[in-house]
């Protein structure tokens, strides 16, 4: 009989040494409006999961479903003028 062993030791033993960088958290933190929308985006659709979407319902998901564009196209403005700014002339 084989014995099932964990890797605990193994993959946690380097934790300390896996911390995000400061250009990783601002990624995140540049990207979190869009994570933000997405989730109120699938908050309005698992609310219709177990029955059939409402007037309000439908109203909802399209409210949060605008905000989820806005805010992705929002992101790529910005990341298109960061770009640009450098200036390729």
């Amino acid at each position: 009989m084989d014995h099932i062993v964990t890797l605990q030791d193994a993959v946690t033993a380097f934790a300390d040494f896996m911390e995000p960088t400061d250009a990783e958290l601002a990624a995140i933190e540049e990207e979190m409006p869009v994570i933000l929308a997405d989730v109120d985006l699938l908050d309005a659709h698992i609310v219709t999961l177990d029955r059939t979407p409402s007037e309000l319902d439908d109203r909802r998901i399209r409210r949060a479903r605008r905000r989820a564009l806005a805010a992705r196209v929002a992101l790529l403005n910005r990341t298109n003028a960061a770009s640009l700014a450098g200036g390729a002339a």
